[in-house]
């Protein structure tokens, strides 16, 4: 079974509510649906979503890079040679999210033709994971109300607070009145986006001692490199590395160096093969990695809950899967449903979605 043919076909679909934080802000999910063709039927379907503030890649590049470099190197190949596809993709710099999809879309393909579930190929430890929601900027009575509104509606319990505004007091009167208004049984923490600077941060954080955060993540920038690290030595909690933290050699770099004691994994940057990489580097080093989210819609979250599933570790702590219900439509035939705080992976063969086609054709942007 061999590749054939490589798709990369541009989508925006617009969110109900623009989403803000202290990199920027998304009005629409202008992501692309990358597709890979075999030579016996068989298509592999993942997501990939760009982020120009955080990795600098946009829609128009995502689809240019799969076109003219990576599809024409890995046509030929078959989707088990993983490692000679990610050799090929490598000489490439950069490009996270297109060689994210590319290597999910292949892990899609073998779980169909072996007739299981990716979950399962991946580890298959459970069916489902908790869903941690992200609340936006907003009014801190607007953020409550958020929070509040999906707590009763899907069951969910854990939340991750965008901060890292000026000046940052705002976010610590946010997050003390979610604390106030959700209870303590409900998990907070916070992810400033690179937002503040190191003593801003250690301000907030002291500021905020008393409202029992699970986690901070990314509050000030990885290149403030002495800074970062004064400022994880003093943390309470366990202080997250996402953007700065995309491959296992910068996990290695930051962990090793101090400027952070978690690590956040997406699927939607490193795919599941690099996944798993960073996952077991975490493991060995012993430090807790937690689900993130790249703004997903529906296939990336379907991805991102079948490798944390797939994990003892990665299924312990909430995961980031409730992005796409801030999107108005998606492409899926089949919905995900979050119940009870929870989202299931899919049973069927593969990653087990299906692309509505009249949806796509409402939504590409190539015609």
């Amino acid at each position: 079974m061999k590749i054939v043919k490589v798709e990369a076909v541009p989508f925006a679909i617009p969110y109900a509510k623009p989403l803000r934080f202290a990199s920027g802000e998304v009005h629409t999910a202008d992501h692309v649906l990358v597709r890979v063709h075999t030579d016996q039927g068989l298509t592999g379907t993942a997501e990939a979503p760009p982020r120009p503030y955080t990795y600098g890649e946009t829609q128009e590049s995502i689809v240019a890079v799969i076109q003219k470099i990576f599809a024409p190197q890995i046509l030929g190949l078959t989707p088990l040679e993983r490692e000679a596809v990610h050799e090929k993709l490598d000489r490439t710099v950069g490009n996270p999210t297109a060689k994210a999809a590319i290597d999910m879309a292949l892990w899609d393909i073998l779980g169909q033709a072996a007739g299981m579930p990716v979950s399962g190929l991946l580890g298959g430890y459970t069916d489902r994971m908790r869903v941690s929601h992200m609340v936006g900027f907003a009014p801190a009575d607007r953020m409550v109300a958020e929070a509040e509104s999906v707590r009763d509606t899907y069951g969910i319990t854990t939340f991750k607070v965008k901060v890292g505004r000026r000046p940052y007091g705002d976010d610590v009167t946010a997050c003390r009145a979610l604390r106030q208004a959700l209870g303590a049984d409900v998990e907070l923490y916070i992810d400033g986006n690179r937002g503040w600077t190191p003593s801003e941060s250690a301000r907030a954080l002291r500021e905020m001692a008393d409202l029992g955060l699970t986690f901070a993540e990314e509050l000030c920038p990885a290149d403030d490199v002495l800074g970062r690290r004064w400022l994880v030595a003093q943390s309470t909690v366990p202080f997250i590395a996402d953007e700065s933290a995309t491959r296992a050699a910068e996990v290695t770099r930051e962990l090793l160096g101090g400027s952070a004691t978690a690590i956040s994994i997406k699927t939607a940057r490193t795919g599941f093969t690099a996944s798993q990489r960073v996952l077991h580097e975490c493991e060995g080093l012993g430090v807790e990695v937690v689900m993130g989210n790249q703004i997903d819609g529906q296939i990336g979250t379907l991805c991102a809950v079948a490798f944390g599933a797939a994990h003892r570790t990665t299924a312990r702590h909430a995961g980031e899967l409730s992005n796409f219900l801030d999107m108005t439509d998606d492409l899926l035939t089949e919905p995900l449903t979050i119940e009870d705080g929870t989202l299931r992976i899919r049973e069927g063969a593969g990653l087990g979605l299906t692309i509505d086609p009249d949806k796509l054709a409402r939504y590409r942007q190539d015609r």
